[in-house]
């Protein structure tokens, strides 16, 4: 008796948080109701008789709210797996990620089969079509993870070396050889990172949103070409990523996060460099057989030509080229094919390296407490590098051209690799810093 008494009280405490912690089911649970809300939201936009876009924004910015709880997979990621576990499974929910990001436009290109009017559910004046399908599907998928949540998931921390605690909260930890965690968690480390993650999510967001416009300056793509080509490039940018966060599970162990954050920066740099245009071939200007090929000279703010009421517009027909109002047209090179191509390709394989090491190191960093604050801290400024990078390229891209804008990008990726230099040996994991395991820091 004394035997099983001792065994149970050796047992963890899965899903059952002591007095004074808070489950991690519970924010789940809320921000994924959020976002089935806010899809249902979007579906019933076209009930209202008035302010319906206000409706909409409302639904849109409900689902960017819901999305935050990945900042608390990530924390419950960190707290339930050792060191030697947590890059591959930070790897693995990153591969999830990336096959959603996949499959998301898959089914959305199917539901346009249902067409713009669908059918009507009058009961309930719900519209099923090819606006609201995909939103519908969301809320339906919310709904499982929900159930899944509440049946599946269960609390659950070991430390760093992989024991179980018996609690889920540290400070409450019993004396089982599990050891309270002692000292203070380098704070200059956890800036560079937050800094690190910010540059990388806002660079291949500019990539994102540079895309269509490039493409459709440099090649002479309809909006039509346009999004299906870029779709497909960003489709097979995705299986890329893929099959890098599968890679970088394996190159983790030999050389290290570090290492690996390092390498994927120069791989995106080269990218950019790639990027920069050169040689003697120009971008087709939009009507410009209407002028017999020749365009005067021009600089910023000379010449105006009026292309609104041109003969072929009139007809419908979609202008395409470089735009004669962005005036670095007539004087920057044309990016070929091939130089696209093997940019897009650079970027793909950089990208996914250094976001899933950046917050791996991130949690390692943070050691065996609670980390749901700081990861939200790491997940709010991957949203401002997504809100601040496609208004720094739309401007930069725009009014002076790509060759300015992928400069300056590659000026942004060596600063931040020379910030990586300083803070090298401080983006060590906590219990490697304090000397409570012996894992090599590469």
């Amino acid at each position: 008796m004394a035997s099983l008494e001792s065994e149970a009280e050796r047992e963890p405490l899965l899903g059952h948080p002591t007095p004074g912690s808070r489950p991690r089911k519970e924010p789940l649970i809320v921000s994924i109701f959020i976002s089935v809300a806010a899809n249902c939201l979007y579906a019933y936009v076209h009930v209202p008789a008035t302010y319906n876009k206000y409706y909409m924004l409302a639904a849109r910015g409900l689902v960017g709210f819901g999305a935050g709880n990945v900042a608390v997979v990530r924390s419950y990621i960190a707290g339930a797996t050792s060191l030697q576990e947590r890059t591959s499974s930070m790897a693995n929910t990153s591969t999830c990620q990336a096959l959603g990001f996949i499959l998301g436009p898959v089914f959305q290109t199917c539901f346009a089969l249902i067409g713009e009017k669908g059918v009507t559910w009058d009961a309930i004046e719900l519209q099923i079509n090819m606006y609201t399908a995909p939103v519908l599907l969301g809320a339906i998928l919310g709904i499982l993870n929900i159930i899944l949540i509440l049946v599946i998931l269960r609390e659950h921390r070991v430390d760093d070396s992989g024991r179980q605690c018996k609690s889920i909260n540290f400070e409450e930890e019993s004396k089982d050889g599990v050891q309270i965690p002692q000292g203070s968690i380098d704070q200059v480390a956890v800036v560079t990172t937050n800094i690190l993650f910010f540059v990388i999510l806002f660079i291949f967001a500019l990539f994102e949103t540079i895309l269509t416009p490039l493409t459709m300056d440099m090649y002479a793509w309809t909006q039509e070409q346009a999004v299906l080509y870029d779709g497909i490039i960003l489709a097979a940018l995705g299986i890329e990523a893929v099959i890098v966060f599968m890679g970088v599970k394996l190159l983790a162990k030999k050389i290290g996060e570090r290492a690996l954050l390092l390498g994927g920066l120069i791989v995106m740099w080269l990218g950019f460099f790639v990027l920069l245009p050169w040689g003697n071939q120009f971008p087709k200007i939009q009507w410009e057989d209407l002028h017999n090929g020749s365009i005067p000279n021009a600089t910023f703010g000379e010449m105006v030509i009026d292309t609104w009421n041109s003969p072929r517009e009139a007809h419908g027909e979609q202008p395409t080229g470089c735009p004669i109002e962005q005036a670095w047209c007539l004087y920057t090179p044309v990016i070929h094919l091939a130089q696209f191509f093997t940019a897009a390709v650079l970027i793909g394989v950089g990208y996914p390296a250094c976001n899933v090491m950046s917050y791996t190191l991130y949690s390692k960093i943070l050691g065996p407490k609670p980390q749901g604050t700081y990861m939200g801290w790491l997940t709010a400024s991957g949203s401002a590098a997504r809100i601040l990078g496609p208004v720094f390229i739309s401007h930069v891209y725009t009014y002076l051209g790509p060759r300015w804008a992928f400069s300056l990008v590659c000026g942004i990726v060596v600063l931040t690799t020379m910030l990586l230099g300083v803070v090298y040996r401080r983006l060590v994991a906590f219990s490697v810093m304090h000397g409570r395991t012996q894992e090599t820091a590469h």
